[in-house]
C-alpha cells in the first residue's frame, strides 16, 4: 500500500482556497458539532462505498479530514486502493483545525448548549443527531419518585429525554435519603414530585418536568399513560403495577418494570400492548398478587441503599433503547440481580395465551381485576 500524504489543517485550508475538495469523513452526529468551513460532510463508510459520487475525478487531489486524523488516513488509503491518484489526509483532524482557530461552520440547527451537552451521544453512530432529536421529542411517565424513579429520572434527564411526567403522592422523609437520590435534607416534607423537579431542572434546564402529585388509581391511570411514549414503573405496590400494566396494554405503550427486595432486584419490559401474543404483560408473570406477607415493602423488609440505583439505571437504559430503537429490549425476559453474589441471571417469559389482559382478542379495562387485591380506588 502506497504512502499517503499528510498535511496540517492550515495547509489544508490553503489548498482548499486554491480549489481542492475537502471531505469530512466523520459520522453525522460528529458533523453536527461543527465542520471545517466549506467542507463536504460524507461519513467514511459512504465515501468508501461510492467514492465517485463525491469525488468525480480520480486524478484530482482530494483532502480528507476526520476527528483526529486516523479515520481520514484510512479513508485515504481506501481511495488510493480504488484508483484515486492524490488522496491526502489532514493530520490532527478537526480537533486540531478547531484548536488552531481556523474557520468552521455549524453542522446542525440546534443551539450550542444542545450540541455541547449531548456531544458524547452525537458521536455515537447509533444515536447521532437524529437519535438525540428523538430523545428530545420523547415523553416518559415515571411512576414513583422514590428509590427506582430517582436514578432512572436523573439519567433520563441527563440523556436528553425532552419531557418527564412524574407521578407520586408522597412527601420526602428522612428515611428516603438513604437511596432516593433526587431528594435532600433541605427538602424533607416537600412533595416528592416538586423535590424531583428541583433536582432534575438543576441538572438539565432543557428538560420539561410535568408533575402529578397523585396516587395512581383506576380513575387517573389512563390519562397519565395516554400521551407518553414509554412508562417506567417505579411503584412500590402490586395494585399500581397491575393498573400500569393494564393501561399500557390497553393504550399500546411499552412498560419498563423494576422491583427491589432487600439485596435483590429484577427488571423487564412488558410490551404486550404493541405485540399482542408475542410479548408478555405483567399479568402473564404474576396472574395474582402474592400474599402481603410474601412481598413486604422496603419499609417492612429493608433494602440495600445502592440496589435501587442499579435497578433504576437498568430501567433507564431500557427506556432509552426503546425510544431510540436500539438493541434487544428485555421484552420476554426477566433479569434478576443478586447484589450479595454480584450475579445476574435471566428468565425467559412467554405470553400467557389465556391472559385476560393481553391475549389476542381479550380486552381488560383498568377498572377490571382478577382479584380485589389488584384494585386501587381513589
Amino acid at each position: 500500500m502506497r504512502d499517503i500524504e499528510e498535511i496540517t489543517p492550515a495547509q489544508a485550508l490553503a489548498r482548499q482556497a486554491a480549489g481542492r475538495l475537502l471531505i469530512d469523513v466523520r459520522e453525522p452526529g460528529e458533523h453536527a458539532l461543527g465542520l471545517p468551513e466549506g467542507a463536504l460532510a460524507v461519513p467514511r463508510a459512504a465515501l468508501e462505498a461510492e467514492p465517485g459520487r463525491w469525488a468525480a475525478d480520480p486524478a484530482a487531489e482530494v483532502l480528507l479530514i476526520c476527528g483526529s486524523g486516523k479515520r481520514s488516513l484510512l479513508a485515504a488509503q481506501a481511495l488510493a486502493a480504488a484508483g484515486y491518484a492524490r488522496p491526502v489526509s489532514v493530520s490532527g483532524g478537526f480537533e486540531r483545525w478547531r484548536a488552531e482557530g481556523l474557520p468552521e461552520m455549524p453542522g446542525a440547527r440546534e443551539d450550542a448548549d444542545f450540541l455541547e451537552r449531548y456531544s458524547r451521544h452525537l458521536r455515537l453512530p447509533q444515536v447521532g443527531l437524529d437519535g438525540q432529536r428523538r430523545l428530545a421529542e420523547a415523553r416518559v411517565l415515571v411512576v414513583g419518585a422514590g428509590g427506582l424513579g430517582s436514578p432512572a429520572a436523573y439519567y433520563l434527564a441527563a440523556a436528553g429525554v425532552g419531557t418527564l411526567v412524574l407521578a407520586d403522592d408522597d412527601v420526602v422523609d428522612r428515611s428516603n435519603l438513604q437511596r432516593q437520590i433526587l431528594h435532600t435534607e433541605a427538602r424533607i416534607g416537600v412533595a416528592k414530585v416538586e423535590s424531583a423537579r428541583t433536582a432534575l431542572s438543576a441538572l438539565n434546564p432543557r428538560l420539561a418536568v410535568e408533575t402529578a402529585p397523585v396516587r395512581v388509581t383506576a380513575d387517573n391511570v389512563e390519562a397519565l399513560v395516554r400521551d407518553v411514549d414509554v412508562v417506567l414503573d417505579g411503584a412500590d405496590n402490586f395494585p399500581v403495577r397491575y393498573l400500569l400494566s393494564d393501561a399500557c396494554v390497553l393504550l399500546g405503550k411499552p412498560l419498563v418494570y423494576g422491583a427491589v427486595h432487600r439485596f435483590e432486584g429484577q427488571v423487564s419490559v412488558f410490551d404486550a400492548g404493541r405485540r399482542r401474543g408475542e410479548a408478555p404483560c405483567y399479568r402473564c408473570l404474576f396472574p395474582e398478587p402474592p400474599a402481603p406477607e410474601d412481598a413486604p415493602n422496603c419499609a417492612e423488609a429493608g433494602v440495600l441503599g445502592v440496589l435501587p440505583g442499579v435497578i433504576g439505571l437498568l430501567q433507564a437504559t431500557e427506556v432509552l433503547k426503546l425510544i431510540l430503537g436500539l438493541g434487544d429490549s428485555l421484552a420476554g425476559r426477566l433479569l434478576h440481580f443478586d447484589a450479595l453474589r454480584m450475579r445476574f441471571r435471566e428468565t425467559r417469559l412467554a405470553p400467557d395465551p389465556g391472559c385476560p389482559a393481553c391475549a389476542p382478542g381479550r380486552r381488560l379495562g383498568v377498572h377490571d381485576s382478577l382479584s380485589p387485591a389488584c384494585r386501587v380506588t381513589p
